[in-house]
Parts: structure tokens; C-alpha cells; sequence
């Protein structure tokens, strides 16, 4: 696998896929995806799309300078999707590996989210990006259609 971790120091294009499966690891891996985007560290992407295939999302998803999968247990649902579709996430993190124990409960605690949104950061070598950066400009469109 060709190592593509990027600074986020400058303008990059992140994205994050995330498990969103019926146990509260999966909840969290969710839930940890939509505060990276609302960090504004990661663009929240649609998991879905690329497994079902979806020429333009799977497209999208390819040109990525960096793709960000988070699993909720060793199953690795979300990382294997995206390699189903030949994208190999640069970045995996599994919640179960942070000290989580998986129960079918869909109730998860904000503290373990919190825990995963910054292990995810810790990985990229996060820093805030700065004022003229992509992610504070809000110009990346993704188009999807085919």
C-alpha cells in the first residue's frame, strides 16, 4: 500500500467513511465521522455510495488525498467496502482497538466518540487548517452523477 497521509497544515482533501452498525461501536465510528466534519478536519463521505457501486462516488472517493475509514469492531465493514471498490483508506481506526468494549446496545457514550475523533487526529497530524484552506472556504463540490 502506497503511504498517503497528508499534513492538514495546507489544503487537503480529506474524507471520512465510518461503520454505522447495529452496536454502539458502530454508533460511535458514526458519530465520530460527523464531528470530524464538523471539525471541519474531515468531509463526511458516503460509505454507501461506494459500495453500491456508484460510478461518480466511487470516482470521488478515489481522488481523495486522503481517505479516513473508521470501523467499529474487527470486522472492518467500512475499510473492506472501500477496498471492495480498490480505495485502501490511508488511514483505519478501530474502535474496539481504542479500549471499547462492543455491545449490541445502540447507546453509546460521548466520551468514547470523543476518544475516536482523536485518535483519527493524532494519525493525521492534525493542525487546524488555516483561513484559506479548502475546508474553511467551503468550495469542494463532489459531483456523483454518472
Amino acid at each position: 500500500m502506497e503511504e498517503k497521509k497528508k499534513c492538514m497544515c495546507g489544503c487537503s482533501d480529506v474524507r471520512v467513511v465510518a461503520c454505522s452498525g447495529a452496536s454502539n461501536v458502530g454508533q460511535i465510528a458514526n458519530q465520530a465521522a460527523i464531528e470530524l466534519a464538523k471539525q471541519k478536519v474531515a468531509g463526511f463521505f458516503c460509505l454507501a455510495g461506494v459500495g453500491g457501486h456508484i460510478n461518480g462516488m466511487v470516482k470521488s472517493a478515489k481522488e481523495a488525498d486522503l481517505m479516513v475509514a473508521i470501523d467499529g469492531c474487527p470486522v472492518q465493514c467500512a475499510a473492506k467496502t472501500m477496498q471492495h471498490a480498490d480505495i485502501e483508506p490511508a488511514i483505519q481506526i478501530i474502535v474496539t482497538e481504542l479500549g471499547i468494549e462492543k455491545s449490541h446496545e445502540i447507546v453509546f457514550d460521548k466520551k468514547d466518540c470523543s476518544i475516536v475523533v482523536e485518535k483519527v487526529k493524532e494519525e493525521m497530524g492534525y493542525k487546524r487548517p488555516g483561513p484559506n484552506s479548502c475546508l474553511n472556504r467551503g468550495d469542494k463540490v463532489y459531483d456523483y452523477t454518472e
